[in-house]
């Protein structure tokens, strides 16, 4: 199998349109309960009058098929409908994304939901939502109207991520915080379907999902731009807040051991002066096992010499040398492994916390998603700048299935990721990687994050980068929280 080029200009995402089956819809049986009025709805601030109708809010998470990101999707679910049954009051649906289709690429499916309904509410499954806010936030709003709703976001300057789109005055431009939540309505939906029917799809790369759903409804001006919110929150716990959204990092039980990760650094003799240095000197320290991968055996770093000669484009040849290395010549009480190249910063500390959260049983292949040609015989993949993390069951039944690179030059991150969609292992996102620097992302999105990586030394000081990001800090001590913190939260 051999992948298409990568390219590099990044196009708008690939929308595709889902219809959902009753099965789907039917978020409960209790949906059937008869309707009596609520009488929390006073002590809400809303009166009889302003009445608000649940079953006319579609909710859907943005979830992952991963045991652990599942679970927390079902729990905000099962939060969702306690509150509105506590307002005795038919219940909403509330839908799953990874639940909707095992297609690959659902991730960047927009479903097409009954007409019945007035708005769709996406979130994702950190949000926190305040039910009966939420609905009062959306009756300000005509249902009969082409809205688009959320927290918005705009780029500070022109990025690569973003195809440098709007470089001239990039703030004009407004896209939603997933992490807030966004809505859209029924009309605006029925637009979207009739225009996706008319027109023929593009396939290309999904990167910024969030960014190129905005332009594609904004369509050049033809659809509406994104109207801000706020009561949509992410770093807000005011009493006026719809949703809030907290930083954290989960952590479920005991951070992972410094001597269960073994990190692979990607370089090429080139950056060996250049490069090393600056990983040394800041993340290097934070990793019990790592060793570095060139194309030339320098004792000094030391370097390992792979026998793979060194390309100027993808690096699968080498990647896969590694996986082989790892697999074959590492203790098996080593549990994952983490390839990041010579750009990358990293808190290895952090990634401790975050990998506390998957199971050893299931294969895991995690870092940031992007996804090639989703709905036309594409896939997802980990894109490799911002660091990609396997653990050993992944990497056992990939080079089980013996997919392999068509030539050492091939893109190592798009190579993996059609790999595994082949072997039916889902790629596993977590937005706490990026495949690009700090001033690439608006201020307001990394605010309510807690960083594991960036990538690229160009235009920037790395070791500043490091230090003002990523570095250990007693604040990184008190701010994880459990899962059970989660849970209660919920």
């Amino acid at each position: 199998m051999r992948p298409l080029a990568r390219r590099r200009r990044a196009l708008p995402a690939l929308l595709l349109l889902l219809t959902c089956s009753l099965a789907f819809v039917l978020a409960s049986k209790d949906i059937k309960k008869a309707v009596t009025p609520s009488k929390n709805l006073e002590k809400s601030g809303m009166s009889r009058k302003n009445d608000i109708d649940l079953k006319g809010i579609v909710f859907v998470i943005q979830s992952q098929s991963n045991s652990f990101h599942a679970k927390r999707a079902e729990e905000l679910r099962k939060s969702i409908l306690k509150q509105a049954a506590d307002l005795m009051q038919e219940l909403p649906r509330v839908l799953l994304l990874h639940e909707l289709s095992e297609q690959e690429g659902a991730w960047t499916i927009l479903p097409l939901l009954p007409q019945n309904s007035s708005w769709i509410f996406f979130c994702e499954e950190e949000t926190r939502i305040q039910v009966p806010e939420l609905l009062k936030t959306l009756r300000r709003y005509d249902p009969l109207k082409e809205w688009f709703l959320g927290k918005a976001l705009h780029d500070e300057e022109s990025t690569i991520i973003h195809h440098y789109a709007f470089s001239e005055n990039p703030t004009v431009f407004k896209y939603p915080d997933f992490a807030a939540g966004w809505a859209l309505s029924i009309p605006l939906v029925n637009k979207l379907t009739k225009r996706l029917k008319s027109e023929s799809l593009r396939s290309d790369f999904t990167i910024d999902l969030k960014h190129e759903i905005a332009l594609y409804i904004w369509d050049k001006g033809d659809g509406p731009p994104l109207t801000p919110v706020p009561e949509l929150c992410t770093d807000s716990v005011d009493a006026h807040c719809a949703t809030t959204f907290h930083s954290f990092l989960p952590l479920c039980g005991n951070p992972v051991k410094k001597e269960d990760i073994f990190v692979a650094v990607k370089t090429c003799k080139k950056f060996h002066s250049e490069r090393i240095p600056i990983v040394k000197q800041t993340w290097a320290g934070q990793a019990s096992l790592i060793e570095y991968y060139s194309d030339h055996a320098e004792s000094s770093i030391p370097t390992v010499d792979l026998g793979i000669p060194n390309t100027d484009r993808g690096h699968c040849g080498k990647t896969f040398a590694i996986l082989e290395r790892f697999l074959n010549q590492s203790h098996d009480r080593i549990a994952w492994l983490v390839i990041v190249d010579d750009d990358t910063l990293i808190s290895i500390s952090r990634l401790q916390h975050l990998l506390s959260c998957y199971e050893s049983g299931e294969p895991v292949f995690l870092g940031e998603r992007y996804g090639y040609g989703l709905g036309t015989g594409g896939y997802s993949y980990i894109t490799g700048g911002g660091g990609m993390v396997f653990n050993r069951e992944a990497i056992r039944r990939l080079l089980t299935s013996k997919c392999r690179c068509y030539s050492n030059d091939a893109p190592d991150d798009m190579v993996l990721g059609m790999c595994f969609s082949g072997l039916g292992v889902p790629v596993t996102h977590s937005p706490l990687f990026h495949q690009a620097r700090p001033v690439d992302y608006p201020e307001d999105y990394l605010s309510h994050q807690v960083p594991i990586s960036f990538h690229k030394h160009w235009n920037i000081d790395p070791v500043k980068v490091y230090v003002t990001w990523l570095a250990p800090s007693e604040e990184d001590k008190s701010r994880p929280q459990t899962q059970k913190g989660f849970k209660e939260e919920l």
